[in-house]
């Protein structure tokens, strides 16, 4: 009573930990086919200790390694702080011409006095919105970050909150922030997956506001500084992202480049000098932009599956994407596809429409390619007294199995 396996390269299985899979496991009929004569892909390697990369349109993986092992950000978190002041000036609660104070706290902790990267601002000025943006993304500024911070939530601790709640709210589900500029706290954690995450919301989320990563130089209080992405310089289609280096962390980039309008995302952290940083995520991007093509599997609002819903009206609800799904194959690799939805049930009604009540996650040979959320395409109301018995019946029998038959 194991999982169903079918010849078909794409197989769909619910996972449900309080169900008998048995029930549960059906196929997607949308074989995959590869040429048996086609050269294997070019593989990689990374130095990186984490790494990943990740196709910014279909959000499917490339390559990983150590993806979801946690790991001190340093200034990569200036990413989540500039995405805060990008949310709210889209929702108006600030304009780019408002001001904040440069405090003494932000003055002395992360300006000139402080021997860190820094926008130089100085003391007791007011410094308008705008400005501190690209003195954070521009050059990595500790004061601007801080005067952000303070300016937007009164203090660093709140401003941290907010940035820790967001991330949630982003489904980045392993990452705490305790700072907004990079500070070594030890409850200070992310992953690279969920740097990915961030990365590909800032960019489709807010062009307007995106164009700033890819600045090359600003001056302020007349010091001209360069952008510290060195991606930038390398005439590969990069326009993004920032840098970050602590002692804890080793260097680290999260890049962003696009080419022939495929957008890569590469997130590379722990190695130990700049050079190695630039060269590292230069390869990456490389590499993903020769040897991968799109697969589609699912376009926007079709049906992946359905999956069981108890105590309802109907017992069966059909899922969907509302982002096309696409995963990318390496070329001319016979790596096989294997797909599952998976939730945490038992899902019980009442069901709306829209709700996402599960995720498809596709796996290309042990890399977990793509991870979408799948909602609901049908409302389902709650069911007769008797559906509802029979439902908690079934349930009680399926875990009474799962606990002497197959150990669970």
């Amino acid at each position: 009573m194991g999982d169903f396996v079918s010849p078909a390269p794409l197989i769909v299985m619910i996972e449900m930990p309080l169900q008998l899979r048995l029930f549960t496991c059906f196929i997607v009929l949308a074989a995959l086919a590869f040429s048996p004569e086609a050269p294997r892909a070019q593989t990689f390697a990374s130095s990186a200790p984490w790494a990943i990369l990740v196709d910014a349109e279909s959000e499917s993986v490339l390559y990983e390694k150590n993806a979801d092992e946690l790991m001190s950000p340093a200034s990569l978190v200036k990413i989540m702080t500039a995405e805060l002041v990008f949310k709210e000036l889209r929702e108006g609660r600030f304009n780019l011409d408002d001001t904040f104070t440069i405090s003494e706290n932000a003055w002395r902790r992360g300006g000139a006095p402080s021997g860190g990267s820094a926008m130089f601002a100085q003391l007791n000025s007011r410094v308008r919105i705008e400005d501190l943006l690209r003195g954070i993304i521009v050059q990595s500024g500790n004061d601007a970050a801080i005067a952000i911070a303070e300016g937007m939530a009164g203090t660093e601790e709140n401003f941290a909150l907010m940035m820790t709640r967001r991330a949630r709210e982003l489904g980045m589900r392993d990452t705490v922030f305790t700072n907004s500029w990079g500070r070594f706290d030890a409850r200070q954690k992310t992953t690279a997956r969920d740097m990915a995450k961030l990365s590909i919301h800032v960019i489709k989320t807010y062009p307007e506001y995106y164009r700033y990563f890819g600045e090359t130089e600003f001056t302020w209080n007349k010091i001209r500084q360069l952008n510290r992405n060195p991606l930038l310089a390398m005439n590969i289609g990069a326009d993004g992202f920032k840098t970050g280096n602590i002692e804890d962390s080793g260097f680290g980039l999260v890049g962003s480049a696009i080419e022939q309008g495929q957008r890569l995302i590469v997130v590379v952290n722990g190695l130990k000098t700049g050079r190695d940083r630039a060269e590292e995520s230069r390869k990456l991007l490389t590499w993903g932009m020769r040897a991968f093509d799109h697969k589609p599997l699912f376009v926007r609002g079709e049906a992946v599956g359905s999956v069981p819903v108890y105590g309802g009206a109907r017992g069966r609800v059909d899922v969907f994407s509302d982002m096309p799904v696409k995963v990318m194959i390496p070329r001319g690799s016979g790596e096989r596809l294997t797909g599952r939805i998976v939730f945490n049930g038992p899902i019980v009604a009442p069901v709306q429409e829209g709700d996402q009540i599960a995720r498809l996650k596709i796996y290309r040979g042990q890399t977990l390619a793509l991870d979408v959320p799948l909602r609901a395409a049908a409302s389902v109301e709650t069911g007769a007294l008797h559906q509802r018995a029979l439902d908690a019946s079934f349930e009680l029998i399926s875990g009474l199995f799962r606990k002497y038959v197959l150990g669970g």
